[in-house]
């Protein structure tokens, strides 16, 4: 899922948002992995593909359920998956939905198991707000879970973004560049994408079929302002086999980082 969009006029730093009030309100994850990932080139959905021992789509769901805030993790599957997933996701404590034809049908399958999940609970739905997340980002830090949780809390709507780094050029119908784009407000869409649940819901019922790329695209269609929150490089997107290369490297380096940590606090 790529989107270029515009950041908005708060130039406050990326924490400044962490500290939000999270009684503002629960937050239920909906983590998409009812693609079918042909550009990986593997048979399977790429998801199931092994990082550092365990499916990639693991590493997702166990990063957003250990966030402060989080009660709820709907993982959106293809029926094919399901019982292959099934074991890791009862160890885990997430339901399991079937997806739909596209995107927006997955994710509104992952809403409708929110709140019916909500119902006996007598969750309110003006407290709950959906966190929506690529099951195929497995490396997103955990710091900026809190940073666009805190901002959505704020705005109602938030999204974790990269600024472009590289020129961009537009390209003619016959493959020549046809301009430089000026980069300079130009950002990439991350996830997750965090939204109070009675405004995706709003912006859902606005839709009237046209392909969006992304739930901000969604949102932004129904006339709603979506914040942007500066994410790291390092929530990179699954998509091809040298994809998974750079995430074995980040874990391994994220080991080694936090193993220097615990050297440091031992004790002389």
């Amino acid at each position: 899922m790529r989107s270029i969009l515009t950041p908005p006029t708060d130039t406050s730093e990326p924490g400044d948002h962490a500290t939000t009030n999270e009684a503002a309100g629960v937050v239920a994850a909906i983590v998409v992995a009812a693609g079918r990932g042909h550009r990986f080139g593997a048979g399977d959905n790429k998801v199931l593909v092994r990082l550092d021992g365990r499916p990639i789509w693991v590493h997702s769901v166990e990063t957003l359920a250990s966030t402060p805030g989080v009660d709820t993790v709907v993982l959106v599957v293809h029926p094919d998956d399901r019982e292959g997933m099934r074991a890791d996701a009862e160890r885990l404590g997430v339901r399991l939905v079937d997806g739909g034809r596209e995107r927006v049908d997955s994710v509104l399958a992952g809403v409708d198991e929110v709140e019916r999940l909500d119902r006996p609970r007598g969750i309110l739905p003006e407290r709950r707000w959906v966190a929506i997340h690529d099951a195929a980002r497995p490396l997103v830090p955990a710091g900026d879970l809190a940073n666009v949780l805190g901002e959505a809390f704020r705005s109602g709507a938030a999204i974790l973004a990269a600024p472009l780094r590289g020129t961009i050029k537009l390209g003619s119908d016959q493959g020549k560049v046809s301009r430089t784009v000026d980069r300079s407000r130009m950002w990439e869409a991350l996830t997750p994408q965090v939204f109070r649940l009675e405004l995706w819901k709003s912006a859902h019922r606005r839709w009237r079929g046209r392909p969006v790329t992304d739930d901000a695209e969604l949102v932004e269609r129904s006339g709603f302002e979506v914040s942007l929150v500066p994410g790291s490089a390092e929530n990179l997107k699954i998509t091809h086999p040298e994809d998974l290369v750079l995430a074995e490297a980040i874990l391994a380096r994220r080991r080694g980082a936090g193993a220097g940590r615990v050297m440091r606090n031992e004790p002389s």
